[in-house]
């Protein structure tokens, strides 16, 4: 369906004047927003695909796909009953990881895990130890788009 017009932002497939089989390009960018909106993956980014995959279902393609996934990477892949459908991440782009819980962000060249804060240990002076902990989680709300750097 690349010869039909596209949104700008996703790619959507947009109906043409005069166009036949309309239902088919509607229902394709019905699929693509299904996925994208509120996007959940099961996995990734992986490269292989998953064996066993259900419709309905999201992975993150990783740097080196192969298989049904070579070329695709660092998409997100959508599987459909009529096979796989695969979406172009943008810069910004957030997908909640469903295997352990976290959010993940598209930084423009890769998917990037938060960053994990390591809880406040030892120390004589708490006050010192509580602003250094404050101070890095400040940081790490920052570099998720949570907080703006003041």
């Amino acid at each position: 369906m690349t010869d039909l017009p596209m949104t700008p932002r996703h790619a959507l497939p947009l109906l043409a004047m005069a166009q036949a089989q309309k239902e088919m390009t509607h229902n394709e960018a019905l699929v693509l927003i299904d996925a994208l909106l509120h996007a959940a993956v099961e996995g990734g980014p992986a490269n292989d695909p998953p064996a066993e995959p259900a419709p309905g279902q999201c992975w993150l393609v990783g740097a080196a796909p192969t298989g049904d996934w070579t070329g695709q990477a660092q998409a997100i892949a959508v599987r459909t009953a009529g096979g796989w459908r695969f979406a172009a991440p943008r810069p910004g782009t957030g997908v909640w990881h469903i295997g352990d819980g976290t959010w993940l962000r598209f930084d423009g060249a890769e998917w990037i895990a938060p960053a994990i804060l390591a809880p406040a240990d030892g120390g004589a002076i708490v006050d010192a130890e509580a602003r250094a902990v404050l101070a890095s989680l400040i940081l790490l709300l920052e570099a998720q788009g949570l907080l703006k750097s003041g």
